[in-house]
């Protein structure tokens, strides 16, 4: 306060005490402040002169300096609501101050009586957009067009809420229907009309409008606390339900609910498996933590089988009028928000919904100008969301610098109550610890989250582009649990990802699928349940329950797949490429149906989710809309993922002792060598690969050919009911491109892309060749040494191949030689491409002859 002159610095004084004391509001002392300063004195030291606030009250100084950034935001952008505004302000401020005055002279002034708004929230105008002033003596407002009279006794009238809401004239704080108004006991209310805006400038000096300004007695106002419900956005960082909540300067409520029969979801969902709600628990009880510490804030946590009903207890019990989520987007959640959004309208509470779970919300990204053909398709989905430009991504959020508590708290119940991380128990009271290798696998912690980000970033990212298959190295990120709780945004993931300054397009595609997955349960609810193409409905599986559970306890003979699905009970995790291994596998060559395989990672998978399983499942299950084109081998995956069997001697320990030519196929191992091993290792469950697949294909004719109506008569495709909401904008922008067909019972189908031997054994049930293969050998094309070396060393045609590149090294340099010119700088025994204007790489025909 030095650069205050000593009139106004004795005031300021006084009234900076009686804040500290608590016996001023913080809207109170800025309008006192705002009158005794003046406008630009106030804009340009008010900061000065409540930064001693920032070291020992720093909740009260962020909420001051809110007020002050709030007012002159608003001052800057709306300039005809600034004219009358400014005088409203200043006659309140001025009002503030002589009522302080007269308080200290012991005046006559009648007693407030403070209301609670939790008492009189319903009986109270506030459903007419009012708000009430209370004064003792008649009151008039003058400027330079018109005079607003508050006369003495007169029965119960309304402000307007647009222009004389005392909170929102000065600051971003809640709306009139958010304040608490105080009587006199022995006044009646006065109604003033609102006044239209200024049509020209002001053109008086403040201080002679302040002279015309008559004082106007205010209510004491009381913050309404505003609730965060917390849900699959445990962080702090990039929490714009948090920063919403901030920005409206009153106490903040964390709360959780769980309902384990909302969140589970509808049919054979399955949304909520024992592996994520023992993560969850654990994320919780770390973000708790991290409130506890940092801002003296907790969560309250409460269990409930209607959420609904537990936010409008909640709401009477603390009297909010907020309550602010993230946005999730699966179809039963959805409905749940629009309940519980009606649910609380009615009580007239407010219930915001921001979002930061996607890159782009799903119901932004329409088809519009891209058409159909294609969809479900990653890249299709890149072309709407490019073409159509949806909300942008935006960058991401700090995390508060503080939070604002409210002075009392509503009951919280224990976390063990809620039975997230509840362990079984044996006949003789012995608990079953299922979940220890999960703990020390993980950090369940948001700053774990963005430390498993920037080691990947560091090292393993410059090894994803080309060898994120490998089970056996850490080349992939790990972050999937987090960011399926939320415990880091995906735009914080995008943004880490461009600051590295590496071309990976590979890595930031995964979050694209990620969104696509949610954009495909939002056009498909039974995503999860029942298969998108209609054909398929249908289709004869098998139903060995003992070839299900082999596979879930990875004791199927095949060491990858064991190994894979061994990692996964243990970790609650496996790598992508494993996912498509076992995957296959069930569905392929066990015939198992997709759903089942679907559950099982629900409940074991510590990134269980909903939208990126379902659409995976529905994929490899043949019934997705962008089904896969390949079929993946279990032992001759090996070459690609586990070339040198560490990863499935790390899971599968007694075929440690294997060499490495058998270690993926340890039916061919000799018995002595087996025994030598000292472990006993699971006969295989299917003998003939090729017969088993042999006989699913005829099951995926068998169902086809029973469903004509669903396939397209001229490309063989199969054709897939499109919801209307998306073909009804499709249709009026793609100009006729897209070939779409009805059939009888009304709906819209389109031809989606069809495996080509699916089609071709259609057309030919009894052919026995399939020259469409789609049984993928191996990724040999990616030419990793570890797994060359292996063929040249044990295939004969690699290592013909290798012997003819070594021979034409040879004549290469014989003609280098003779021609005096200097040898290649290639190593050798090494085949290499050279460009094609070089004139070595053609050998004269006069050489020839050299060659034999």
């Amino acid at each position: 306060m030095d650069a205050l002159l000593p009139a106004e610095g004795e005031p300021v004084a006084r009234a900076m005490d009686k804040l500290e004391c608590g016996q001023l509001d913080p809207d109170e002392f800025y309008c006192l402040v705002l009158s005794i300063l003046g406008c630009h004195r106030t804009r340009t030291h008010f900061p000065a002169i409540v930064r001693c606030l920032k070291g020992k009250e720093p909740a009260l100084y962020m909420e001051l300096m809110g007020l002050h950034t709030d007012y002159w935001n608003k001052q800057s952008t709306d300039i005809k609501v600034q004219s009358f505004d400014t005088d409203f302000e200043l006659a309140i401020a001025r009002s503030l101050q002589e009522q302080n005055n007269l308080a200290e002279k012991q005046s006559e002034l009648s007693s407030v009586s403070k209301i609670s708004f939790a008492d009189v929230a319903k009986k109270s105008s506030r459903r007419n957009n009012t708000v009430f002033l209370s004064s003792s003596e008649n009151t008039t407002f003058c400027n330079n067009e018109r005079t607003l009279q508050m006369p003495p006794k007169t029965n119960s009238h309304q402000i307007t809420r647009e222009k004389t809401c005392i909170i929102n004239s000065y600051c971003g704080q809640p709306e009139p229907e958010d304040c608490v108004t105080c009587l006199h006991s022995e006044e009646d209310i006065f109604h003033v009309k609102s006044p239209a805006p200024r049509q020209n400038k002001a053109k008086q000096s403040r201080r002679s409008r302040r002279k015309k300004n008559s004082t106007l007695a205010r209510g004491q106002v009381s913050m309404r606390p505003v609730m965060v419900w917390f849900r699959r956005d445990l962080r702090l960082h990039d929490n714009p339900a948090l920063v919403g909540a901030l920005e409206l300067g009153v106490p903040i409520i964390p709360v959780f609910l769980w309902s384990i029969k909302e969140e589970s979801g509808e049919n054979f969902t399955q949304a909520t498996g024992g592996a994520t709600k023992y993560w969850l628990h654990h994320a919780l009880v770390q973000l708790n933590q991290s409130l506890v510490q940092k801002f003296g804030s907790h969560i309250v946590f409460r269990e409930t089988h209607s959420c609904a009903k537990e936010l409008l207890s909640l709401v009477q019990e603390t009297g909010a009028d907020t309550v602010i989520v993230n946005a999730v987007y699966e179809p039963w959640l959805n409905k749940r928000d629009d309940l519980i959004s009606e649910t609380l309208r009615s009580q007239e509470v407010k219930f915001t919904k921001c979002h930061s779970y996607c890159l782009h919300e799903p119901n932004s990204v329409n088809t519009e100008g891209v058409g159909l053909r294609g969809i479900g398709s990653v890249t299709h989905f890149m072309s709407c969301c490019k073409r159509n430009h949806p909300a942008p991504i935006g960058v991401p959020l700090d995390a508060p610098g503080c939070l604002p508590t409210p002075s009392s708290w509503p009951e919280s119940a224990d976390m063990e109550r809620l039975n997230l991380a509840k362990m079984p128990h044996r006949k003789d009271g012995t608990v079953i610890d299922w979940a220890a290798t999960i703990r020390k696998s993980w950090d369940f912690s948001e700053d774990g989250a963005y430390r498993c980000l920037v080691n990947f970033l560091e090292d393993g990212i410059k090894h994803y582009e080309k060898e994120s298959g490998r089970t056996d190295k850490p080349y992939t990120s790990h972050i999937s649990p987090y960011l399926h709780f939320g415990q880091i945004s995906p735009r914080t993931v995008l943004q880490e990802a461009y600051f590295t300054k590496k071309n990976v397009p590979k890595f930031l595609r995964k979050l694209a699928w990620r969104d696509l997955a949610y954009w495909l349960l939002v056009l498909f609810p039974h995503m999860p349940s029942e298969p998108i193409r209609p054909a398929y409905k249908n289709q004869r599986w098998n139903n060995d329950k003992n070839h299900l559970k082999a596979w879930q306890k990875g004791l199927t003979g095949y060491p990858l797949v064991d190994a894979a699905m061994r990692e996964l009970w243990l970790t609650g995790w496996m790598n992508n490429y494993a996912r498509h291994v076992v995957a296959s596998f069930l569905v392929a060559y066990l015939h198992i149906h997709w759903i089942h395989g679907y559950r099982w990672f629900q409940d074991t998978l510590v990134d269980a989710d909903v939208a990126i399983n379902a659409m995976m499942w529905q994929n490899g299950g043949m019934s997705g809309l962008d089904h896969w084109n390949f079929v993946m081998h279990p032992v001759d995956s090996a070459l690609t993922c586990d070339p040198n069997g560490s990863y499935v001697r790390k899971w599968c320990p007694e075929l440690a002792g294997l060499p490495d030519e058998y270690i993926h196929k340890p039916w061919k191992c000799a018995p002595s060598q087996l025994r030598r091993a000292g472990q006993d290792y699971p006969h295989r469950i299917v003998q003939d690969l090729e017969e088993r697949r042999e006989q699913s294909l005829k099951d995926v004719v068998e169902a086809r050919q029973k469903h004509p109506e669903y396939l397209d008569k001229v490309s063989g495709c199969d054709m897939v009911p499109i919801p209307d909401q998306l073909l009804a904008l499709t249709l009026g922008c793609t100009n006729g491109d897209d070939e779409v067909v009805k059939n009888q019972t009304g709906c819209f189908l389109l031809p989606v892309i069809t495996r080509k031997e699916f089609k071709y054994k259609t057309l030919k049930p009894d052919a026995k060749d399939n020259p469409y293969n789609t049984v993928l050998k191996g990724y040999v094309s990616r030419k990793r040494d570890e797994t060359i070396a292996y063929m040249n060393e044990r295939h004969f045609t690699a290592s013909t191949i290798n012997e003819g590149a070594q021979r034409y090294d040879r004549i290469e340099r014989t003609v280098r030689l003779m021609e005096d010119l200097p040898q290649p700088t290639d190593g050798q025994n090494k085949s290499r491409r050279t460009k094609r204007y070089d004139p070595f790489s053609v050998i004269p025909s006069s050489y020839l002859h050299l060659a034999n």
